[in-house]
């Protein structure tokens, strides 16, 4: 078979780019049709109902007003800086027909997000936005995220200003990253850090000699960040500034903290998904008020207000009072953002805030893309453009991009940069191979079957335990009634009231299927996952977990179960003291996180050995070394074992 030239492959990465974009705007249309407001609330994609606050200009000059959520506010919400969200609210259809029945109704303008904490949100709306109606109506408002089509047009632009370069660094980066063409490195003596490990020492290095690409590749617990942290540091001993991006808000954000923490001065483009004093210390709105120029300029914009306002007809003033304000607002605007851009040492924003229209003009000699192996292909290069040199970091091992259509991910559309230079050029990537999170027995299966076995526990770290004499790692046969009924002494207090019949016990541990969106729940397996966390809680003894501050992560691949363990949890008694302890989340969730304890319920139970999207690997690597120190994973062997990877993980477990 030919081998398809760089332009080929980025036009394939454009038509299924495409593919994503149809199929995802119309199950948002689906969805927003077909979903009440109440699914929506529950799914975490609507406020409803909302309370109006304030409406203000920020230090970007644009139209904000504050929202607050009033209900439901346990629900984690998927709102973020920079998603474009609907304001709604409901009309009656007719008035004077005998049935009044109410409709949705959605404003005609697209907010975005400017700033989300806890249940406030600032969000950014077009002048003309009525929001005077807004704050007076008389009817209950609701707000929903909108479909994101900016984030699709960046990448779409991206990928033809990519395809379209020539004689450029772009063009150069382009033709070198789809190809085997080898890469090029400086070479000067290597550098000693004898606070790092060797593996981690040496991707440092390669990083310094990077004259084109370099990549870190960090399975769980090495210290990839610790690592890209040195890198990055020991980049500005070399050069003025270099820019830093990841594929989510949470991802710039956490390598921003730690950047902060070393006194490097970081200036985050957007706003932070973790809301604190620290963090928004160093975006760009806030250091662009905090400027002595500011009150001056927020002075000039409102005489533009004003002035708009009080407008004569045919008034010749107007207009050149106008452009004469006008000019001074840009002038300032461009000597504060000059010198904003000139202290930092680090930019940082996500890959799609790269394109924001304060990085105009702005080129840096290296970039480093965090979390790369998570990022889509196009949206690589929306920042890529703006630098000479690109250094990866992440690990194609974990969790994939997210790719809706079935169609475009089949085509390849999940397959990231990252993952095609480690293909490409293997002499590029520094494997990562000390690890400083799990006990040895939980971190082995998954060194083995991910990493060919080269990553190592650090001695310090490799029997660390709770208890003594503990299996680190335990799977519960949700199939064998032997073992289920061990723990069923302390019956389900929302169920021990009512007796079942042995058909329904039979049925109890088998999955069900509740709706296109939500999956699969397993409701005995649920059950079963509290009553063993209550017991392991109790053999720990109360005191000791309080004290220590034990932590637990509960992980499900299904948003359903879930939802249901979360609400079993609020239910509990027992866990009354401990659920500041106790997280209940996704894989995706608990992506880049670690917990003490953690406690998988996989869900699937059926006589096919049918196991849906679990049969993504990556996912399942993510979830089984969330652990640092217990990890117990419940369920089906019957099932989960009839797929390969399965049946080895039940067989590395240590029967008891």
């Amino acid at each position: 078979m030919l081998q398809e030239s760089p332009i080929q492959l980025l036009q394939r990465q454009r038509l299924l780019l495409q593919m994503e974009y149809y199929a995802e705007k119309e199950a948002f249309r689906k969805q927003t049709e077909a979903a009440g407001i109440q699914r929506k609330v529950k799914r975490g994609d609507a406020w409803f109902p909302l309370r109006m606050g304030k409406r203000f200009y920020n230090g970007l000059n644009q139209l904000c007003i504050e929202v607050f959520r009033t209900q439901d506010g346990d629900i984690e919400h998927n709102f973020e800086c920079g998603r474009p969200l609907l304001f709604l609210k409901f009309v009656e259809k007719e008035k004077g027909t005998p049935n009044k029945t109410v409709q949705l109704k959605y404003y005609g303008f697209t907010g975005t997000v400017s700033y989300v904490e806890g249940d406030r949100m600032v969000v950014a709306v077009p002048d003309s936005a009525p929001l005077l109606d807004l704050q007076s109506a008389s009817e209950q408002i609701g707000c929903q995220l909108g479909f994101d089509e900016t984030s699709y047009q960046m990448m779409f632009d991206a990928l033809d200003r990519t395809m379209k370069a020539k004689g450029n660094r772009l063009a150069h980066l382009r033709d070198l990253f789809y190809s085997r063409q080898k890469v090029e490195k400086f070479s000067f003596a290597p550098i000693r850090l004898p606070w790092l490990n060797p593996t981690q020492e040496k991707a440092v290095n390669e990083v310094l000699w990077a004259k084109d690409v370099a990549v870190v590749h960090g399975p769980p617990g090495t210290g990839k960040t610790t690592t890209l942290v040195e890198a990055i540091n020991e980049t500005l001993m070399r050069e003025s500034q270099v820019m830093v991006c990841a594929q989510s808000n949470m991802a710039v954000d956490w390598i921003c903290e730690k950047l902060v923490d070393r006194g490097i001065n970081v200036l985050r483009i957007g706003n932070p998904t973790r809301v604190n004093d620290k963090m928004l210390g160093f975006t760009y709105e806030r250091k662009f008020e905090a400027h002595p120029d500011y009150p001056q300029l927020w002075s000039i914009r409102k005489a533009i207000r004003e002035l708009r306002n009080n407008r004569k007809k045919g008034s010749e003033s107007y207009h050149q009072k106008m452009d004469r304000l006008k000019s001074r607002a840009t002038e300032l605007e461009i000597r504060i953002n000059a010198e904003l851009f000139g202290e930092a040492r680090v930019v940082a924003s996500t890959l799609v805030g790269a394109n924001s229209r304060v990085m105009e003009g702005q080129k840096f000699t290296t970039l480093f893309i965090d979390e790369a192996a998570q990022a889509l292909e196009a949206a690589c290069w929306i920042a890529i453009r703006r630098a000479s040199r690109v250094i990866f970091a992440g690990d194609h091992c974990q969790l994939p991009p997210t790719v809706k259509s079935i169609a475009a991910l089949r085509g390849g559309l999940a397959k990231t940069l990252m993952e095609r230079i480690v293909e490409n050029k293997p002499e590029v990537v520094t494997l990562l191979k000390v690890q400083y999170r799990m006990n040895e027995e939980i971190m082995r299966f998954s060194s083995n079957w991910f990493y060919g076995g080269q990553v190592e526990t650090a001695p310090q770290i490799k029997y660390r335990g709770i208890l003594d004499y503990d299996n680190p790692m335990v799977w519960i046969d949700t199939s064998d009634e032997e073992v289920v009924s061990s723990y069923d002494s302390t019956e389900s207090e929302a169920d021990s009231a009512s007796s079942q019949s042995s058909k329904d016990k039979e049925n109890t541990f088998h999955e069900q299927f509740v709706g296109s969106s939500f999956g699969r729940i397993n409701k005995g397996e649920a059950e079963l996952t509290l009553k063993i966390l209550k017991d392991y809680f109790t053999k720990i003894g109360k005191h000791r977990v309080l004290e220590e501050r034990i932590d637990v992560g509960v992980i499900s691949p299904y948003r359903a179960q879930v939802q249901y363990l979360r609400s079993l949890i609020k239910k509990r008694e027992f866990f009354k003291p401990y659920r500041s302890l106790i997280s209940v989340n996704t894989v995706d969730g608990f992506q880049g996180q670690e917990r003490d304890v953690i406690l998988i319920s996989l869900v699937r139970s059926n006589d096919d050995g049918q196991i849906g999207f679990l049969r993504d690997l990556r996912r399942m690597n993510v979830a089984i070394t969330r652990a640092r120190m217990k990890l117990i994973i419940l369920g089906n062997v019957h099932t989960m074992t009839q797929h390969e990877f399965y049946k080895k993980l039940w067989e590395s477990v240590p029967q008891s």
